[in-house]
């Protein structure tokens, strides 16, 4: 990720499915805060049940509810509560419980919206005041009017649709012509989207997106600071801020999107400090 110029980012859990699971991840990203990068934890609760609740969606969600949130919360493990409501393992209803659960104990919400259907989670994270919806492959016209008029960041991931072959991308031209405040992630992951380079999301929010390279270049930079809540040190160059930047190997930010999948980063700063520069390519075989 530093080679490819990222600074700050935030990792969520959500592979770990047990107490043990769950609390490993979060410790282990803690571990890695500032060495050398920011990292912003978000607790996903599990996408699905385990074997030990026989399907058993409710049991389950009620023992998150119950005992794992407070537990991470208490714990000050993650900074951030998710859901994937996309996912058909858990009832609207569950959705619901959770997020107001982890609402109740100070969790600002994210939640995972219409990545493979319009399934009512822009209307969810909207009514909950959720600091970001993210994916919106789905999102139709009164999804993209509810974005516009709430505070909810539309957190974009192009990475996956482009990874699974889908070729449904998120609205992005409604959504910033709407008014509604546009980010953009890797959503980097095993499952849909192996990849950490961001300049990659760039070209394919102009490819695909249909942003612009200064819109792209925001979504990338500052709005995405301000999804995870660090906009105040973090996604701009400012009197106050901490000094995060990149150099590339390029004459004009619009050759970023160009260069598709090319990595163009000649220096990553972190903090003023230069964590990472560019070596020489040998001329011997």
């Amino acid at each position: 990720m530093v080679r490819h110029g990222t600074t700050t980012l935030e990792a969520k859990s959500g592979y770990g499915m047990d107490d043990t699971g769950e609390v490993k991840i979060l410790r282990v990203q803690a571990k890695l805060r500032e060495a050398p990068l920011d990292i912003v934890s978000t607790f996903l609760c599990p996408r699905s049940i385990p074997a030990t609740y026989g399907g058993d969606g409710a049991g389950y969600i009620s023992w998150v509810c119950s005992e794992l949130l407070p537990k991470i919360r208490r714990k000050g493990l993650a900074r951030f509560a998710d859901f994937a409501c996309d996912e058909q393992v858990f009832s609207p209803e569950q959705s619901q419980r959770y997020l107001e659960t982890a609402r109740a104990l100070g969790f600002p919400l994210k939640v995972h919206a219409g990545q493979f259907r319009g399934n009512g989670g822009v209307q969810l994270a909207v009514a909950l005041n959720a600091v970001s919806a993210d994916h919106l492959d789905y999102a139709g016209r009164e999804d993209v009017a509810l974005l516009a008029r709430s505070n909810t960041m539309a957190v974009l991931l192009p990475g996956s649709a482009f990874y699974l072959g889908t070729g449904r991308y998120a609205p992005a031209r409604a959504l910033i012509d709407e008014g509604a405040a546009v980010a953009l992630g890797t959503n980097f992951n095993p499952g849909t989207s192996p990849t950490y380079n961001m300049q990659m999301m760039v070209a394919l929010a102009c490819a695909r997106l249909g942003m612009s390279p200064a819109e792209a270049l925001c979504a990338a930079t500052f709005n995405a600071a301000c999804a995870i809540g660090c906009e105040s040190r973090a996604g701009s160059l400012e009197v106050g801020k901490a000094g995060d930047l990149i150099v590339l190997n390029a004459a004009d930010y619009r050759e970023i999107p160009y260069h598709f999948g090319v990595n163009l980063v000649r220096m990553t700063v972190k903090r003023g400090a230069i964590i990472y520069k560019e070596g020489a390519v040998s001329s011997r075989p």
